[in-house]
């Protein structure tokens, strides 16, 4: 049987852990850069829903652990969300961002110097492309 216990809801509520995507932009300078920005979801129903984000499709990409890939920019807007495996991308000034199950990077640096991909430990690195609907650069 169900049962709800209102005050610890709302506890739980207030101390969830927020859900954030990395997103890859192309600055002014013609570099990549990277920010981190915290998704906002609305009550449903059984859980918490975001914004619709309308996407072409969907693409299952396996790398082996050992790849690199030399800078580069996006092929498109889209979302890449990595399901196993690790990985790291580097951008502007040599900051690096690990990736990791779960990881959620909003990939628009698709004009300029791009970004370098590389694989990090043993395991190949499984990921999910989204590709957006909406390609107008931001």
């Amino acid at each position: 049987m169900w049962r709800i216990d209102t005050a610890r809801d709302v506890l739980s509520a207030q101390t969830r852990k927020p859900v954030v995507v990395t997103r890859l932009y192309t600055g002014p300078d013609g570099q990549t850069h990277a920010e981190e920005i915290e998704m906002k979801f609305t009550g449903g129903a059984n859980s918490e829903v975001s914004q619709m984000m309308p996407v072409t499709g969907a693409e299952l990409h396996r790398q082996p652990a050992n790849t690199f890939v030399d800078w580069h920019p996006g092929p498109r807007r889209q979302y890449v969300i990595t399901l196993s495996g690790r990985g790291e991308i580097e951008v502007a000034g040599g900051k690096k961002i690990p990736l990791g199950p779960g990881q959620i990077n909003l990939i628009e640096d698709t004009t300029g110097k791009g970004h370098i991909t590389k694989g990090v430990g043993a395991e190949d690195r499984v990921t999910l492309w989204l590709p957006l609907a909406d390609q107008t650069p931001r």
